[in-house]
Formats: C-alpha cells, structure tokens, sequence
C-alpha cells in the first residue's frame, strides 16, 4: 500500500493520517467472511471517529460496541441501531447511560455486567427513568479481566433474569487472551468453549429464558466464529489494523488503513537517525512500537522519550540513512491507544490530502 501523499509537506508532525479506500476495502473483507453485514457488530474503540462509522453504515453496518459514553454517544448521532457498552456500569456512569437512552429513543442501547449488585444498581436506576435496559451478561471465556466465570455464569444468568429493570437478553464473549498466532491453534482452543457456551444458550432457552443475543470474540478470533450464523462477531482493531497484528495473524487478510507522518530532526552520528515521534506520539505500551514503512529490515530502533524516537541503520545499510527533514511513515504496532493520542486524523485518498476528520470519542465526555 502506498502511504505517501502530495501535498504532505504542508503538515504537522508527527501526525495521523487515515486511509479511507483501505479501511472500506478492510470492512468489505470483513462483510464478505462474515456472509452478510448484519452478523457485524464492530467495536469502535480503534478510530473513535464519527467519519469511520459513516463508512462502514454505507456499507450495511448497523450495530456498534463501545467502551465509552462518549463513544457510544458517537455511535448514536452517527445513526446506529443497536449500540453496545462493552464497559461495567458504575457509579455516575449509570445515569449518564440512561440519560444517553432518553436523548435518542430510536436507537437500541445495550449494557454489560457481571455483578449482581452492579446490575440490581443499573435496574433500580432503569426502574427510576421509566427504562427498561437491555442487557447482556459478560463471560469470562479465561482472560480474567472482567465476567462471570464460566462455571458459574448459568446460575449467575437465573439470578440476574430476576431483577427488575432489565431485559437480560444474552451473553457479551470477549476472548482476548486468544492471541495465537496459529489460526489452526486459535480455532482448535476455542471450540470447547465455544461448545459450552452454546450448550448453556440452549438449556436457558429450553426453561424460558430469552438468550438469543451471542456477540463473540474480537479481531484475533474472528475466523474461530466464522461458521456459526447465529453469533454476532465483534472484531474492533481489524478495520483500522496495525502492524501488531498484521504481522501476528498472517490468516487475516487486513492491511493497515493508519500510519504516522514523522520527520528526521537529527542524525546525531553517522547511521544514526531520529524521528519527532516520541511516546507522546505512538503507543508504548509494547516494546515493539512500530516499524517505518520501507525500512522494516534495515533499521533499529535503539531509544524512545517523549518527543524522541532514535534509530539506527543496520551494518552495510548506513548509505541508505534518512536526512534531516525527510518525511517518513510509521505503521504503529497498537493503533488504539495511538489513534487515541491524537485529536484529529489527516484523510488521503488517491494520494491526495482531501480531509481532517476529528477523533471525537477521544475524550471522556461530550454531552452526557
């Protein structure tokens, strides 16, 4: 893919810039595995970007996951049926969600959780605002960061079925520890749990209770949940896609759709080059940031700080070091929390600047 565009050395830098063919040319990919665009319920929290969303409704998608009320209010405004905060509701958060209800009637907003007292929180407030909320029980699928752990989630399902408030609905299935990079790996360490995941749908649909709702996995498990029609997938980072998990899960056909503009501000000695792309500017919360696009394998990076990012040229590549003022392209290797760190996006098309798109969820809050 080429990321170099005209008209780039009017630009800030660093700065992100966003491809909008490849990110309709990624969710197309992903409609065509999925068999129809109605089984996506994509997660938001790559592109926080209301001009993203709009992409893929032009597209036939038509429900969004969320992890923030910002987020989700985007997700609203952007005219989205079914909406999903794949977040536990506490606190204040809980009126600011049944405010977010009241404010677009028209649209499906749906919650998470996995405590009782949570919930019975959430269903009295409900109950308060004239709500009833949808909801969908999250499972513990073996990440154990947030759910009901499998061998008591049907007995946990009984127990919130009876709260007040609440229309419980079915089960939320991330499984993000599932980062095999072998796709026969993945498929093959899924399926059981998969298998007792629908074995409890179906004995809670047998005594009467309403779990027709299975929204299931994310980007790396995308295929594990391919063939069974009657589960809503959920990947989120796949449409933007990075470096990270382009280079991880070689099965999944999604090139990167972001990268940064950076500049060389020195080369402190010979082969030595440094980049105004410092931690404030990529994510760091791997040791691989990201690679530069073209110099994959022929520069290191030795040493990153804030404004910073120091690289130098492997043993018979000096001749080939970038000099002050060049422009370069980083493929960031986590392109969330990166996309996150930066209040709008460059837009290119046909390698041209055509747009700013802001990234509005970005923030913690907008209106409610």
């Amino acid at each position: 893919m080429q990321y170099q565009f005209s008209g780039s050395e009017q630009c800030i830098t660093p700065a992100l810039v966003f491809y909008p063919d490849q990110i309709l040319e990624n969710t197309r990919r992903a409609i065509a595995m999925a068999g129809s665009a109605e089984r996506l319920w994509p997660h938001m929290k790559t592109h926080k970007c209301p001009q993203v969303l709009k992409l893929l409704r032009e597209l036939g998608i038509s429900r969004c996951k969320c992890a923030t009320i910002a987020e989700a209010e985007v997700a609203a405004q952007a005219g989205y049926s079914d909406i999903l905060l794949a977040y536990p509701l506490i606190g204040s958060n809980i009126a600011r969600f049944l405010s977010l209800q009241i404010a677009f009637p028209g649209q499906r907003f749906w919650a998470i959780g996995d405590d009782l007292g949570q919930l019975k929180d959430l269903g009295e407030a409900s109950l308060a605002t004239g709500i009833r909320t949808r909801l969908l029980i999250d499972a513990d699928l073996g990440m154990h960061r947030t759910g009901v752990p499998l061998d008591g989630l049907e007995a946990f399902y009984r127990s919130a079925a009876k709260l007040p408030g609440l229309a419980l609905c079915g089960l939320h299935c991330y499984d993000g520890h599932r980062t095999e990079a072998n796709l026969q790996e993945r498929l093959q360490l899924a399926q059981p749990i998969r298998e007792q995941i629908f074995a409890l749908r179906d004995r809670l649909t047998a005594d009467g209770f309403d779990c027709s709702v299975l929204i299931m996995g994310g980007t790396p498990s995308f295929p594990c949940y391919l063939p069974y029609p009657d589960v809503f997938l959920s990947p989120g980072t796949l449409f933007i896609n990075d470096c990270g998990y382009g280079n991880t899960y070689r099965d999944l056909p999604f090139a990167p759709a972001a990268a940064l503009l950076t500049r060389v501000v020195s080369c402190p000695q010979p082969g030595l080059f440094t980049l105004d792309l410092g931690y404030k500017g990529i994510s760091p919360d791997h040791a691989e940031r990201g690679e530069i696009v073209g110099m994959e394998q022929i520069a290191d990076p030795v040493a990153q700080s804030e404004e910073h990012w120091v690289f130098r040229m492997k043993p018979g590549y000096e001749g080939q070091c970038p000099k002050v003022g060049d422009e370069l392209f980083v493929i960031p290797n986590h392109v969330c929390p990166t996309v996150a760190l930066y209040p709008e996006a460059l837009v290119v098309q046909s390698g041209r600047l055509t747009d700013c798109w802001p990234i509005t969820a970005r923030i913690r809050k907008l209106t409610y």
